[in-house]
């Protein structure tokens, strides 16, 4: 496993120091082949990956699951999405769940119900169990130039381990099936799981003048923050204007932002 995580970091580092387009998307095709074939091996859930710090790697909760995400930035100021869930399994073999971006493709995202071939592609960065094989994932989107993206996602797993995203578990309104918030690259945005309250605390975002409402490059925090209690019942209860200590907020410099060539190119969490 060692050799091909060796494999995957010198590929990683290609695709986020390439300055040419085209080569980031061939070292990143090079890359999925290569994690698809380690993720093969017998036993490689239980392989950390610690130093593949350039893609995003989550356990759920109850250690039933991995989840892989990562991003390739465009010229254009947009990007790529790309993951994968490894199921646990009893005898070490693999099982293996692709995610595909369809972001551009998804009509009403806010309300829609999809599958692991139709993701609304998104770099995670926190999970939350709701029980009963569902979870909340906190992530983040680089969306285009001129404003950023973070989500809230639920991800639920059938018996068979079949994939599905988006529920209706929030309290506030019964069509909604996930939760977008869209705002000015020029900000950062505190969205985060706070464990000693059982509940996912967020900016309040608002446009910076009344008319501007729904142009969302003008968006960014308030300074009041909203939060969503996790139920007992695996729901999310809004509760509004909540007080909120300690905040550290979002990891938006830490991106690759294609608009800024002469910036050192990386991704994740380093």
């Amino acid at each position: 496993m060692q050799v091909w995580q060796d494999s995957l970091v010198r590929l990683g580092n290609k695709i986020f120091r390439s300055p040419a387009e085209p080569e980031r998307l061939d070292n990143n095709f090079k890359f999925v082949k290569t994690l698809v074939s380690a993720l093969k091996e017998p036993n490689s859930y239980y392989y950390s990956f610690e130093q593949l710090n350039m893609i995003a790697i989550l356990s759920s909760p109850d250690n039933n699951f991995k989840i892989f995400t990562w991003n390739v930035p465009l010229e254009d100021g947009s990007y790529l999405y790309y993951g994968a869930i490894q199921h646990k399994t009893a005898n070490g073999q693999i099982n293996l769940t692709p995610l595909l971006d369809k972001t551009f493709e998804i009509n009403a995202v806010d309300s829609s119900i999809l599958s692991n071939i139709e993701w609304y592609g998104a770099q995670y960065y926190d999970i939350v169990s709701l029980g009963k094989n569902r979870y909340v994932l906190l992530g983040w989107k680089g969306h285009h130039t001129e404003y950023t993206q973070k989500v809230i996602e639920i991800l639920s797993l059938n018996g068979d381990d079949q994939v599905e995203l988006g529920a209706s578990v929030f309290l506030e309104n019964s069509k909604l099936t996930r939760r977008i918030f869209s705002y000015t690259r020029q900000a950062t945005m505190y969205l985060k799981y706070n464990g000693t309250y059982n509940r996912i605390e967020f900016d309040n975002l608002v446009p910076a003048d009344p008319n501007l409402k729904g142009n969302f490059k003008y968006y960014g925090p308030d300074l009041s923050y909203d939060a969503y209690e996790v139920t007992k019942e695996g729901k999310l209860k809004l509760l509004v204007d909540v007080e909120v200590k300690n905040v550290e907020r979002g990891n938006e410099d830490q991106y690759i932002d294609p608009t800024k060539p002469d910036k050192k190119r990386k991704s994740g969490f380093r």
